[in-house]
């Protein structure tokens, strides 16, 4: 019998690009979507199942038969023991082996919910694998793209510190090969981009693609966090952007690795090329 995956968050910008990758690969997938009645727009033939963290009834439909899990948190879940009654009901389940998407930097990090979750995976029985990303490079395409469009402005709060982005395309596919090759079990892979930027040098870029000036002023935490909370982000989600950002800031998050090269066998995609196909999307009003 064919060993079924779970993919959670399956409409997230990870998860979404994951669930393609396997689905094309002949994988059999399930994924996990909140309202099973509307259209998710993932790929065609693919198992939907109605899932919610908070809700353990949802449970046992998402993990019957299931031998393989994709872990992501859901971003305004910040409190790692709201997982446990998932974390129990897959070890229950007989699951094999979760796939967490984790933080690159978590295990000197403990201020992100990532940290608390990798230790209560480590102490599950389960097998785990942690999966450990730089920066998504559409970060700037979503939770800062009105920033970007309307104040030419990239507003973080990580001083001079590197950040070594990377596609969600290119942690798809490194999440793919841990799915479905065998010998991760047990290990971390921090996978990163082919070097680390500056924020101002992501603003360097992004004027030279767009044609307008975009700036990087170095904003305080503080300030990013009463900029976040007007946009209409809710304060956990504030309080983990900081502590990311932080890691930046400190000079932690500009490792460039090849961990990514090692699993997928060719380099990540670079940060201009990511900008470039997306100068349209920059630059709409």
């Amino acid at each position: 019998m064919a060993e079924e995956i779970l993919v959670t968050g399956a409409t997230g910008n990870v998860g979404r690009e994951l669930v393609r990758v396997l689905a094309e690969a002949g994988a059999d997938v399930r994924a996990c979507v909140r309202d099973t009645s509307r259209d998710a727009g993932l790929h065609d033939g693919v198992d939907l199942v109605a899932f919610d963290f908070a809700d353990p009834e949802t449970f046992t439909a998402a993990l019957t038969g299931i031998d393989r899990v994709f872990f992501m948190r859901p971003p305004h879940m910040a409190d790692a023991s709201a997982f446990e009654p998932f974390v129990t009901a897959m070890r229950d389940a007989g699951v094999s082996q979760v796939v967490f998407l984790s933080l690159m930097g978590v295990e000197r990090n403990p201020v992100v919910p990532h940290h608390a979750i990798e230790k209560l995976l480590r102490g599950s029985g389960l097998g785990w694998t942690f999966l450990r990303p730089g920066f998504y490079m559409q970060n700037l395409l979503t939770t800062h793209l009105r920033d970007i469009r309307e104040r030419d402005e990239v507003f973080v709060p990580a001083g001079n510190g590197r950040t070594s982005f990377i596609d969600v395309a290119d942690i798809a596919a490194c999440a793919a090969v841990l799915l479905t090759e065998p010998g991760h079990t047990g290990q971390a892979y921090t996978v990163t981009g082919p070097r680390a930027l500056t924020y101002g040098e992501v603003a360097g870029i992004l004027t030279r693609v767009t044609g307008r000036t975009i700036t990087y002023t170095r904003p305080s935490g503080r300030a990013f966090a009463r900029h976040m909370a007007e946009l209409g982000f809710d304060r956990e989600m504030i309080t983990v952007m900081r502590g990311i950002y932080l890691v930046a800031k400190l000079g932690m998050a500009g490792g460039v690795t090849d961990d990514l090269e090692r699993l997928l066998g060719r380099p990540a995609r670079t940060f201009e090329q990511f900008a470039a196909d997306n100068a349209a999307v920059f630059s709409a009003g």
